[in-house]
This record gives structure tokens, C-alpha cells and sequence, in this order.
């Protein structure tokens, strides 16, 4: 399996999911910041 690092555009894929299902809502705050940290 090819090894993907998180980048905004997954993200916001995430947060988006997660707004119309209402699940993994903690998990949207973890996406985010893994993009932040990613992205440097």
C-alpha cells in the first residue's frame, strides 16, 4: 500500500464527510493538523 501523507485537500475531504454524516467529528481537528504539519 502506497504510503500517503495528509495534505489539505484530504482534509477538507474529511472535515466535509464528516459535517453530512456527523461522524468522526474529533477526528476532523486531528486531519487538520496533520495537514498543518504536513504541509511545512
Amino acid at each position: 500500500m502506497a504510503e500517503k501523507s495528509m495534505d489539505q485537500k484530504a482534509a477538507s475531504r474529511i472535515q466535509s464527510n464528516a459535517d453530512k454524516s456527523g461522524n468522526n467529528q474529533d477526528f476532523k481537528s486531528r486531519a487538520q493538523s496533520a495537514a498543518d504539519k504536513n504541509k511545512k
